[in-house]
């Protein structure tokens, strides 16, 4: 099957997705042609199944042999490391950019400086502080499930600023030089299948309120979805890992709202 060229395959795009959003030496295995870097927003969901396993699993296992903070301060490590901090860099530019920039320009302009800002260190911390909070408040085996579930779901539901806006940048002026392609239906249903098939397992599997879970979050990303329309008329990385992140973070508070008063 070919995607984008005559040397572009869909295993080239899956393989360019987990290159481009972990640290994983993957690309020491198999290098995709660059066209397919356009086109890894359209698999992001699915580089949540390994980042998400992989903080489960630690969280999980972990539990049995460590005390339970250690194991929840490992697995949110585990990620960064997998990662490389991919998606806390753009929260933490996207902080510093709202919070300082006055006009279009200046917010576009603090979000590519590499220096972090106040705004954007007192947001770190009082995300890991709600995000370590949340995790531990949960029994081991249902925060490993919200995680297997979130971290998939976050990412499919921040993709959607790929698809109602244009990008805020030229491909120039990008910090990764790569501007992603428009999502066209084919690859939505394709986002909507790795995002929601976990999460839909973890609804069934836990009995859950849904409508909650998955209203909840949504209301979040129209939220930061208006924000950054009416701040710079289009989407940033920086944008999208903040997004995905915040998102995240809504259906661990959530579900821990959820338990708490079961």
């Amino acid at each position: 099957m070919k995607i984008l060229n005559d040397q572009t395959h869909w295993y080239d795009r899956i393989w360019a997705a987990f290159i481009f959003f972990t640290r994983l030496p993957f690309w020491r295995l198999h290098e995709p042609p660059r066209d397919c870097y356009k086109t890894v927003v359209e698999h992001w969901p699915l580089t949540g199944w390994l980042t998400g396993g992989a903080m489960a699993a630690t969280l999980y296992f972990g539990s049995m042999v460590m005390p339970y903070p250690v194991v929840v301060i490992a697995a949110i490590t585990i990620r960064l490391l997998i990662t490389g901090a991919l998606h806390e860099d753009g929260l933490a530019d996207f902080l510093d950019g709202f919070g300082g920039g006055t006009d279009r320009q200046r917010v576009l302009d603090i979000m590519k400086d590499s220096h972090i800002g106040t705004y954007g260190v007192l947001g770190l911390i009082l995300y890991m502080l709600l995000l370590g909070s949340t995790l531990f408040s949960m029994p081991a085996k249902l925060a490993a499930l919200t995680i297997l579930a979130a971290d998939p779901y976050s990412k499919m539901v921040a993709s959607q600023l790929i698809i109602i806006m244009p990008y805020a940048r030229t491909e120039e002026t990008a910090k990764n030089k790569t501007v992603y392609r428009r999502i066209d239906w084919m690859a939505g249903v394709s986002l909507a299948i790795q995002g929601l098939l976990p999460m839909a397992a973890f609804l069934w599997y836990t009995g859950l309120p849904w409508e909650w879970i998955i209203f909840l979050p949504c209301l979040v990303m129209y939220c930061l979805y208006l924000m950054i329309w009416r701040r710079l008329r289009g989407y940033t990385g920086d944008c999208c890992g903040a997004a995905c992140l915040l998102v995240e973070l809504t259906v661990y508070l959530v579900v821990c709202v959820l338990v708490t008063h079961q």
